[in-house]
C-alpha cells in the first residue's frame, strides 16, 4: 500500500486522519504536494484523478527504501509558511536528525532516492533543517590525513536544493553500543591498529575493562597518533571539514557541533550498553584507570600534599549496575563529602572540562569568521538526580551533588569559546520516571538553564529517546519557552525513520514545528485547524490505474 499526502503547508486535519492507516515495512509511500489556491471560507478537496494531471506523484518508501522515479518528479512551490505565522524573536528552529548510517561504509550517501523524497516532506512540514553525523570513522578510514568527504558532499547539495539547513556533528566517537544505536561504525581503522599496539588509548574502568568509543582525554597532548596528538587529528579533522565545504559553511551548513566523548557528549563512557555492561539505572563507574589518567592522577595528588590519594581511584565506588546506597562513596554521608571525596571529583571534573576546552580552543580557531555556530553537546543524565551526591552524574564527570553546580563550569568553559550549549532530555518529565530510580529531568533542565544563563550563552535542546507523542512534544515546548531569556534557540529531533511518518506520527511533528515557530505560545491541537488543502488516502502501489476518491468539502 502507499500513502499519498498532497498539501501545501502539510497540516493534517482530524477528518482525514480517521482514513490514514500504518505504514506496512516493505511498502511504497507516495508524496504529492501540490501548490495551494487561493480559499475563503471553504476548502474543497479535489477528485485525485482530476488532480493528477496537475501533480506528478513521487514513489519511494520513507525514509529509506523504495524506487524513485525521478523523471515523475513535480515538486509544486509551497505557500510561504512564514506568512502565516507571526514574525517573532521566541521562534524556535526545528531539525531532525538524519539516521546513523546516512553515509555508508564505503563513503557514499546512502539510499539518496528516498533521502531526497523524505528531505522534501521535511521541508514542507516547516522543518528548518536536518542534523547529521560526520563520522571520523567514515571519513579518514582509508589512512591517517586522507579524508573522503563525497557521501557528505552528496547530501549538502540535496539539503542546499530543498532550501534547509544543516548541522554537522564532528563525531570522533565510536557508533554502536548505546541507546539508539542502530549500525556499527568503529573508529579508524588505522586508529584502531595504535589502539591494539597500546590498550591504554582508550578508557579503562577499576577491573581493566577497556571501551573502544573514543579515546582517552588522558592522552589529548601526548602524540600516540602515529606522531600525532589526539588533538591534533581531530583538529586537522575539521580544518580539512571547513576546506571542503568553505563554499557552504554558514549558508547551508549553519552549525558544527563538535564531538566530545561517547555518544558526542562531552563525557566520560561510564554507562555502557554494549554487552550488558550497565543498565538504567545503575550509577555507572569511573573511567580512570588507563595509564595516561592514573599519571595525571598521581601528579595531581603530589601537587596536593596527598600522595596516597594518586595511588588509584575510589576504591568504595561500587560497580555499574549498583544504586547510591549500596555503596561507601555515594551514600547520603558517603565519601564524596570528604576532603578525599572533593579532591577526587574536581580533578576527574576538571580534567573532562580541559578536555572540552582544548577541542572547542582549536574548533573556534579553525570555524571563526565562517558564519557557522559552534555547538557542544552535555548528556541529561536524570537519574540518582534527587540523591546528594548525583552518582551517575559524578561517574560521567559532571561534578554536581548537594553542594556543587557541575554544569556552571561546562557552561563557562563553553562561553569562552562562544559555543551553543546543547542539552538532551528535554521530552522527559519527572512523573513518567520510576520511582526507585530517583530521577528529575524536569530538575536538571532547569539547572543547565540557569547555568546557561549565568554564562551568557545559548541553549539548544533534543530528545534523549525517541518519542512521537504529545505529551513529549509538549514538554519540550514548555522548555523552550523562557520569560527570563533563558529558552531554547533551537531544537534537533530524533530522528528521521520510518516510524516518523506514519500518519498520526506526522502528524504530531508538523503541529509540534508549527508550534514552535510560533515561540511555543500555541497549544498543539488535537486536530487540525489550519483547514489546508490537504487529503489522505491509500493506494494499492500494484493497481495500473488510481480508483476515484471520495469528494470531501471542509465547511
Amino acid at each position: 500500500m502507499a500513502l499519498t499526502l498532497r498539501s501545501s503547508t502539510s497540516f493534517l486535519n482530524s477528518q482525514d486522519i480517521k482514513t490514514l492507516k500504518t505504514l506496512d515495512i516493505d511498502s511504497f509511500a507516495t508524496i504529492c504536494f501540490a501548490q495551494i489556491k487561493p480559499t475563503t471560507r471553504r476548502l474543497r478537496l479535489k477528485n485525485s484523478i482530476q488532480d493528477h494531471h496537475h501533480a506528478q506523484k513521487l514513489t519511494t518508501s520513507l525514509p529509506f527504501e523504495g524506487m524513485y522515479d525521478a523523471q515523475k518528479e513535480k515538486f509544486h512551490a509551497l505557500s510561504s509558511t512564514s506568512s502565516h505565522q507571526t514574525q517573532n524573536d521566541s521562534k524556535v528552529p526545528v531539525y531532525v536528525m538524519l539516521p546513523l548510517d546516512t553515509v555508508t561504509l564505503g563513503g557514499h550517501l546512502n539510499k539518496s532516492k528516498a533521502m531526497n523524497a523524505s528531505l522534501m516532506a521535511l521541508k514542507s512540514a516547516g522543518v528548518e533543517g536536518v542534523m547529521v553525523d560526520v563520522w571520523w570513522g567514515l571519513v579518514e578510514k582509508d589512512g591517517s590525513l586522507k579524508y573522503n568527504w563525497e557521501g557528505y558532499v552528496e547530501l549538502v547539495n540535496m539539503v542546499q536544493k530543498h532550501g534547509l539547513k544543516l548541522q554537522a556533528v564532528m563525531s570522533f566517537h565510536q557508533c554502536g553500543g548505546n541507546v539508539g544505536d542502530s549500525c556499527s561504525i568503529p573508529l579508524p581503522p588505522w586508529v584502531l591498529e595504535e589502539i591494539s599496539r597500546n590498550p591504554d588509548l582508550v578508557y579503562t574502568d577499576k577491573s581493566g575493562r577497556r571501551n573502544p568509543e573514543y579515546i582517552s582525554l588522558g592522552c589529548d597532548s601526548l602524540p600516540v597518533l602515529r606522531g600525532r596528538t589526539p588533538i591534533q587529528v581531530y583538529s586537522d579533522f575539521m580544518r580539512s571539514f571547513k576546506q571542503r565545504f568553505k563554499n557552504y559553511l554558514g549558508n547551508v551548513i549553519v552549525e558544527i557541533q563538535v564531538g566530545m566523548g561517547p555518544c558526542g557528549e562531552l563525557r566520560y563512557p561510564s554507562y555502557p550498553e554494549s554487552n550488558g555492561t550497565w543498565r538504567f539505572p545503575g550509577i555507572g563507574e569511573f573511567q580512570c584507570y588507563d595509564k595516561y589518567m592514573r599519571s595525571s592522577l598521581e601528579a595531581a595528588a603530589d601537587a596536593n600534599g596527598e600522595k596516597d590519594w594518586g595511588k588509584s581511584g575510589p576504591h568504595d565506588s561500587g560497580q555499574y549496575n549498583q544504586f547510591p546506597e549500596d555503596t561507601g562513596f555515594f551514600r547520603r554521608e558517603g565519601t564524596w563529602d570528604t576532603d578525599y571525596g572533593r579532591f577526587f571529583m574536581e580533578w576527574y571534573s576538571g580534567k573532562l572540562v580541559e578536555h572540552g576546552d582544548k577541542i572547542l580552543g582549536s574548533a573556534y580557531s579553525i570555524f571563526r569568521g565562517t558564519g557557522a555556530k559552534l555547538s557542544g553537546k552535555v548528556a541529561g543524565i536524570h537519574w540518582h538526580y534527587k540523591t546528594r551526591s548525583h552518582a551517575a552524574e559524578l561517574t560521567a564527570g559532571y561534578y554536581n551533588t548537594r553542594h556543587s553546580d557541575g554544569y556552571l563550569p561546562i557552561a563557562r568553559m563553553l562561553a569562552k569559546h562562544d559555543v551553543v550549549f546543547n542539552f538532551t532530555c528535554m521530552e522527559m518529565r519527572d512523573n513518567e520516571q520510576p520511582q526507585h530510580a530517583n530521577c528529575s529531568p524536569e530538575g536538571l533542565v532547569r539547572q543547565v538553564k540557569l547555568a546557561v544563563k549565568a554564562a551568557g550563552i545559548e541553549l539548544a535542546g533534543e530528545n534523549a529517546l525517541e518519542r512521537y507523542d504529545g505529551g513529549a512534544y509538549g514538554q519540550v515546548l514548555t522548555t523552550s519557552r523562557s520569560e527570563s531569556g533563558n529558552g531554547l534557540c533551537a531544537f534537533t529531533f530524533l530522528r528521521l525513520n520510518k516510524r516518523l511518518f506514519e500518519a498520526e506520527n506526522w502528524r504530531q511533528l508538523v503541529n509540534f514545528v508549527r508550534s514552535m515557530s510560533e515561540g511555543g505560545r500555541v497549544r498543539l491541537p488535537e486536530s487540525d485547524s489550519s483547514r489546508t488543502d490537504l487529503y489522505v488516502r491509500f493506494v494499492d502501489h500494484k493497481m495500473k490505474r488510481l480508483k476515484e476518491d471520495k469528494e470531501a468539502v471542509l465547511v
